[in-house]
């Protein structure tokens, strides 16, 4: 009798980064990639084409890089650097992330220098804020499928999620308050249900 073939959810069926060079590159092209609407491009590289993570994985990694102090798609690379190759991986993904868009922002800031007071540069700029703002929005509608997962339930997720927008977009609370608090709660709430 043959043993049953692994299921393709199981951490060891799925794809993975070969080396500390494969993360290296990987993000690099991710941080190229991401002008204006990084979560967006992260979530479709990792999770649907590379097929490192999952959904649901995808936003418990991500909602710790948000909690992490420093931008949470670098704590993100960290954190999956260090996942499959210890400090070496944390480190190639980490210069992954910063080696060559650094040099890419350094050189379009010398060309904005010269050419920021241009109406055409400037009209630009804005209709890129709207594009960014889309990218955002629509990931969040992407991720939202895993929240039917998550065991707090689909409704108490859409209520906490309803309360952290209210609190930001609409009475303007500081992230230094929302974060702590409903994250806390969300956090308490979560470890009460999955706690044997």
């Amino acid at each position: 009798m043959s043993a049953p073939s692994p299921s393709p959810d199981a951490p060891d069926a799925r794809p993975q980064p070969r080396n500390p060079a494969d993360l290296f590159w990987s993000f690099t092209w991710l941080a190229l990639q991401g002008f204006g609407g990084v979560l967006a491009v992260v979530q479709r590289e990792l999770v649907e084409k590379k097929r490192w993570m999952t959904n649901e994985e995808f936003v418990e990694d991500w909602a710790v890089a948000q909690i992490m102090p420093g931008p949470n798609v670098v704590n993100l690379s960290v954190m999956i650097g260090d996942r499959h190759f210890g400090l070496r991986g944390a480190i190639a993904a980490l210069a992954g992330m910063l080696t060559f868009p650094l040099l890419v922002v350094l050189a379009l800031a010398l060309v904005y220098a010269q050419f920021a007071s241009h109406p055409a540069v400037a009209g630009a700029l804005r209709g890129m804020g709207a594009v960014a703002a889309g990218l955002i929005a629509g990931t969040g509608f992407k991720l939202a499928a895993a929240l039917r997962k998550h065991p707090l339930g689909p409704w108490l997720c859409t209520a906490l999620v309803a309360l952290t927008f209210a609190g930001m977009a609409l009475l303007r609370w500081p992230l230094a308050w929302v974060l702590p608090v409903l994250g806390g709660v969300a956090c308490v709430l979560t470890w009460r249900r999955i706690a044997p």
